[in-house]
């Protein structure tokens, strides 16, 4: 992985350690919106609101564009992408460790039933 491409993760996953940005992603998945449909869920100043929005923009998971008086938010979701591959890449680490615990527990209800039939 490139150091692009790791200041990148950095800036998505700092971004995504906020439950308020987190919930605004979630809103963007339905659909572009402005900053004050986006802000009226929480109890926060549009000017708060608009600071996550540019934590958003900085990490590259939101792009606004510009229509007339109003600036919508999109999602962009290619930075989600590279995290959860860097997160898969992880995934089999979990998964072995996961089959081994399966295998173990197989074998202690094997050797359970065992002395059950003697």
């Amino acid at each position: 992985m490139g150091a692009a491409m790791a200041d990148q993760l950095s800036a998505v996953f700092a971004a995504l350690a906020d439950p308020t940005r987190r919930a605004i992603l979630e809103r963007l998945a339905e659909g572009e919106a402005t900053v004050s449909a986006l802000a009226e869920p929480f109890d926060m100043s549009l000017a708060a609101v608009s600071k996550h929005l540019k934590v958003l923009e900085r990490a590259g998971l939101i792009s606004r564009g510009r229509d007339a008086q109003w600036r919508p938010c999109s999602l962009e979701a290619r930075p989600l992408e590279q995290a959860s591959d860097w997160l898969g890449d992880y995934r089999r680490f979990w998964d072995t460790k996961f089959d081994r615990l399966e295998e173990h527990i197989n074998r202690i209800a094997g050797s359970g039933n065992r002395e059950e039939e003697s």
